[in-house]
C-alpha cells in the first residue's frame, strides 16, 4: 500500500484499510449509466461511524451528485458534522482519483484537518490531508472578514 506517514487523527492502518474497503463497497451501488465511471466514498465521523456514498448520475447531467458529496450529505443529515477521514474509490487502474472542485469545497466546509484516502481498484491508496487537497480553501471565516463599504 502506498501511503504517507500521515497519522491524521491517529488512524491505524487497519482503520484506513476498513475505510477503503467501505468506499469500494459503496462504489458497487453507483448509478452511472452514462459515464460508466463508478465512484464510492466512505466518511469516518469523529464518533467512529462510517457513512458511505456513491455517485448518482441523471439524464440531465448537471443534476447528478458525486460520491464524496453523497457521503457527506448523508452524514450531515444523520447529525454528524466532524470527520476523521474520507476514503474514495474508483475503477481506474493506476489512478488515485482526487475529488472534483465542487466536492473539495463541500469537504472543506466541514473541516480542514481530516485525512483523505485516495484508493485504486487493487485497494492500494495514498493519503493526504484536506488542507493539502484544497490549499487556501474558502470557508465561513472568510465571509466574516472586514470588507469595504461599496454602498456609499
Amino acid at each position: 500500500m502506498e501511503h504517507k506517514n500521515n497519522d491524521c487523527n491517529n488512524l491505524t492502518p487497519e482503520v484506513i484499510k476498513q475505510l477503503v474497503e467501505s468506499a469500494h463497497e459503496a462504489k458497487k451501488m453507483s448509478h452511472s449509466p452514462y459515464s460508466k465511471f463508478r465512484v464510492g466514498a466512505a466518511i469516518l465521523t469523529e464518533e467512529d461511524k462510517v457513512i458511505k456514498g456513491c455517485n448518482v448520475e441523471n439524464a440531465s447531467y448537471t443534476l447528478g451528485v458525486c460520491a464524496e458529496r453523497c457521503a457527506i450529505f448523508k452524514a450531515i443529515s444523520d447529525g454528524y458534522k466532524k470527520f476523521k477521514a474520507l476514503a474514495i474509490a474508483c475503477d481506474v487502474i493506476g489512478l488515485n482519483l482526487a475529488p472534483c472542485g465542487a466536492c473539495r469545497q463541500i469537504m472543506h466546509e466541514f473541516g480542514g484537518d481530516y485525512l483523505i484516502v485516495l484508493s485504486q481498484p487493487d485497494f492500494t491508496y495514498k493519503t493526504i490531508t484536506m488542507n493539502e487537497l484544497l490549499p487556501f480553501g474558502f470557508g465561513h471565516s472568510d465571509l466574516n472578514r472586514e470588507k469595504i463599504d461599496y454602498t456609499n
